[in-house]
């Protein structure tokens, strides 16, 4: 497996952590953090820079639902700082059970934490349309109480009820890229950018301040890689290849795609938004913004990134 120069992106998708299926507790996380950062460790046993970002849709639901829950009882938190306490922590997690990991094996490194802010444009057309799925389902009747009480938008679902829709503007500028930049020429191995980062825009007289809003991890990572300048941006998710026709009779996986026939396939209709869609969009634009003629992204399922960077699994997508 050639090692590429500079560092790698991967941005781990939420089954890295918590998947489906499971209740995701603590215990329940640590345990599939332990086993997703067996192959990170073999990667940088090989030589690999990392630079790791990941999602939080279950923590910060989670998060979400206990100052639900808390309301009569303390004072509530804003969703920028929901996404920052789910970036502390599952940061930390990730960290302390890759340093661990590393640890084991006689590597002498230790794995960090930035929490990051990213800035957003306070007039983004996606403040007028909130259409980010977030938190838990409710039935008609507790979700109306929580527009009333909240004015939130929701959508609704014929049989899951009510859900909570949030703005999901563009990420503009990774306000501590210096920093991670920095760590990163350093050969640190770092975590940052969680969550999709946390929102923040900028308030004449005031500076940056925090959004009610979630920024797509995808399009955040694709940022990360593009500015550090890397060769290679892994996307990590619950399937071993991208597929056209996917859940159909007629799926059929790939094994590469240029960038053209990611965007054909897009407006088709193979790649659905809630879904597959926001990877390949990130894909195009890291792409379309790399200033380097090896950059490529692969999209590959958890249990197989060593195998994807070496060719031997995943979806490559080159210009």
């Amino acid at each position: 497996m050639n090692t590429p120069s500079g560092p790698v992106v991967i941005a781990l998708g939420g089954n890295a952590i918590s998947p489906e299926g499971e209740e995701g507790n603590i215990p329940q996380q640590y345990e599939r953090t332990r086993r997703t950062v067996v192959q990170l460790a073999d990667l940088i046993q090989t030589g690999f820079q990392l630079v790791i970002t990941h999602g939080n849709g279950p923590q910060v639901g989670n998060v979400l639902r206990r100052v639900e829950l808390a309301a009569a009882e303390i004072y509530p938190l804003p969703l920028d700082t929901c996404v920052a306490d789910t970036q502390g922590g599952m940061g930390y997690m990730i960290a302390q059970c890759l340093t661990n990991e590393l640890a084991h094996r006689s590597v002498d490194r230790t794995v960090g934490t930035v929490v990051t802010s990213v800035e957003v444009d306070a007039n983004d057309p996606a403040f007028d349309y909130p259409a980010k799925p977030i938190g838990n389902w409710y039935n008609p009747s507790r979700g109306n109480e929580l527009i009333a009480r909240h004015g939130w938008q929701m959508i609704e679902h014929p049989v899951r009820g009510m859900r909570r829709v949030v703005p999901s503007p563009a990420p503009q500028r990774i306000v501590e890229l210096d920093l991670i930049r920095m760590l990163v020429e350093q050969q640190q191995t770092i975590v940052a950018a969680g969550g999709g980062g946390i929102p923040v825009a900028h308030r004449p007289g005031v500076g940056l301040v925090g959004c009610e809003a979630v920024i797509d991890k995808d399009l955040t990572s694709a940022l990360l890689a593009t500015r550090l300048g890397a060769a290679v941006f892994v996307i990590v998710t619950s399937v071993n290849r991208v597929s056209i026709n996917f859940d159909t009779p007629d799926q059929h996986e790939l094994d590469s795609l240029t960038v053209a026939q990611a965007r054909d396939y897009l407006q088709q209709g193979h790649f659905p938004p809630g879904s597959m869609g926001p990877k390949i969009e990130a894909s195009i634009k890291f792409l379309a913004e790399s200033q380097r003629d090896d950059a490529r992204v692969i999209i590959c399922g958890m249990d197989a990134i060593s195998e994807a960077l070496a060719g031997k699994s995943g979806t490559v997508i080159e210009p």
